[in-house]
């Protein structure tokens, strides 16, 4: 049978060469260490354990055993350790971290090695298992660089045929499937379980194009809440963590679209981890009516899982604040973030006078500040979206008040052209509520079919929240941002007396069928948006009854 030259991914194969003494130059000899058996996790299909005990198994510090590959040398019947300090005896026999350890035979010894321990006085010795590989070092080197530096690391015994490792009995499968992998590109047990193994493993002796193997064979599988949460811990538990990404955004996604509605109670959500909650709040996509509901879900999850207030404090500090989007709460809710004393107050004053600053900037230097904000986080993983806005259910809005002469507002809202689009042909969308003299108001844009019911035209109204039996006359006017001046125009102002509940506005606020309003040369989106504003005042003050 002619040998099979290449494999799917279109490299050359040499899956013909593996472990073949006639196509190789070296030879390995694995030593395996007896330990304990492997904690292995069955979340990924659907099983009942833990979903973190596999992860946790492995969480070891990854940034002492990157700093450079151990190379230890059989030479003249003694151990050489190179670039590290002395090692007291019997401590280099040991893996304590599980790291890889790599070593240079001068010749076979003929002599089994032997592992021995040292207990009450006594010596037992018993003999370590050792399993031979033939090799090509030029196919592992262009693999991985932990094999290209064990090779060439310009000792004289990296001439030599025999090369050593020392691992774990749990560590033999996985690491003999990912030599194989390193010769043919494919792997032959694809058991979720076992393809964590060898992500392991491969991360390990930085075989890259294993890891996104594995992460590609994994996110074919269908993914449950428990598998998602087993992916996010990887980049807690190897070193190459930018290997995994693809499969740790597809379990971020997972989770937030299956938790994406924080105003429905959902079963499991507040029993969620950590790592959980973070993916499920730094999505843009959550359905919620504004962020003070997501400000205040992190509040009520962080109180359970963190009874202790500094252990709270910490994890909102340094975890979930950076996930809420201060610039979009309401200013009310901003106040009470100022007095929460669940929160650091460096950190709260710090977020809130942001908020404020962004709050007061012109529509386009806040779309110019959210833009550099996101390429930030594009580059940088630990860049936040704060200046992002989410798919809010109640749209945010600008507000400057005055008390005098008169109590009155100005509410900016933005929509934008996709928004708008949406609408069609019966929709409508809520700004966020606003207080004027103490009485809560929102704006509502709405698609209606104009008064003689010949073609959909945009509508806007002015509503009064519905508390108790208020009745009070207010002064409004509403205008728009129209091309070519830029200027907001004014389109209709008069007055009304509101009584809980009840609303006022217009059906056809630009005159226009809702065709020549979307219409790509519409004069009223400027730069994909459009900008609304509400003018209200109310003149007789008397008349406002408190509840």
């Amino acid at each position: 049978m002619e040998p099979d030259f290449s494999h799917p991914s279109g490299d050359p194969s040499f899956e013909f060469a593996f472990n073949s003494s006639n196509f190789s130059d070296r030879v390995l000899r694995i030593e395996i260490v007896p330990g304990p058996p492997e904690i292995r996790s069955d979340a990924v299909g659907g099983g009942g354990t833990s979903s973190f005990s596999w992860a946790g198994h492995r969480k070891r510090r990854r940034e002492e055993i990157k700093k450079e590959t151990e190379f230890k040398v059989y030479n003249s019947g003694h151990i050489l350790d190179c670039n590290q300090p002395d090692i007291e005896d019997g401590v280099a026999d040991e893996n304590q971290d599980g790291e890889a350890v790599a070593m240079i035979e001068e010749s076979p010894s003929g002599d089994e090695p032997s592992q021995c321990s040292d207990s009450s006085g006594s010596m037992d010795c018993s003999p370590v298992p050792v399993k031979s590989v033939y090799i090509s070092s030029a196919i592992l080197a262009a693999k991985s660089p932990f094999f290209y530096k064990l090779f060439s690391n310009g000792m004289q015994e990296s001439d030599q045929r025999h090369a050593t490792l020392r691992i774990n009995a749990s560590e033999e499968a996985p690491l003999m499937e990912l030599l194989s992998f390193m010769y043919s590109g494919k792997l032959s047990n694809t058991s979720p379980s076992f393809l964590l193994d060898v992500l392991s493993a491969a991360d390990k002796y930085e075989v890259v194009s294993c890891m996104k193997h594995c992460c590609q064979l994994l996110r074919s599988l269908p993914m449950t809440k428990d598998s998602a949460l087993l992916y996010l811990e990887l980049s807690a538990s190897i070193s190459m963590a930018s290997a995994v990404q693809t499969l740790t955004d597809a379990a971020k996604d997972f989770l937030a679209n299956n938790f994406r509605d924080l105003t429905k109670p959902q079963d499991g959500i507040m029993d969620l981890p950590l790592v959980g909650i973070e993916a499920i709040l730094s999505s843009d996509n959550l359905q919620v009516a504004s962020e003070d509901v997501v400000y205040d879900f992190a509040l009520k999850w962080a109180r359970r899982h963190y009874p202790n207030p500094e252990e709270r404090k910490e994890i909102l500090g340094s975890r979930l604040c950076q996930l809420i989007r201060f610039p979009f709460m309401t200013c009310r809710k901003l106040r009470k973030v100022l007095i929460n004393t669940d929160l650091d107050h460096e950190v709260a004053s710090k977020s809130v006078l942001e908020a404020l600053f962004f709050k007061a900037e012109p529509p386009h230097r806040q779309k110019t500040l959210a833009a550099a904000r996101d390429e930030s986080s594009n580059n940088n993983s630990n860049s936040n979206r704060s200046y992002v806005e989410r798919a809010y259910k109640y749209r945010p809005v600008k507000v400057v008040e005055f008390e005098s002469p008169h109590p009155q507002c100005i509410v900016f809202l933005d929509l934008k052209r996709e928004e708008c689009a949406g609408l069609h042909p019966s929709g409508r969308v809520y700004s966020q509520a606003f207080h004027l003299a103490g009485q809560g108001f929102f704006l509502s844009a709405h698609c209606n079919m104009d008064q003689q019911g010949s073609w959909h035209c945009f509508g806007l109204f002015l509503g009064m929240q519905e508390k108790g039996s208020v009745s009070f006359t207010v002064d409004y006017e509403f205008a728009a941002r129209a091309r070519p001046s830029g200027e907001l125009v004014s389109k209709y102002k008069g007055s009304y007396t509101f009584t809980g509940g009840k609303a006022v506005g217009y059906r056809n606020l630009f005159g226009i069928p809702w065709t020549s309003f979307m219409a790509t040369d519409s004069p009223y989106f400027i730069n994909g948006v459009l900008h609304l504003r509400a003018e209200l005042t109310i003149k007789q003050p008397q008349q406002l009854q408190t509840c």
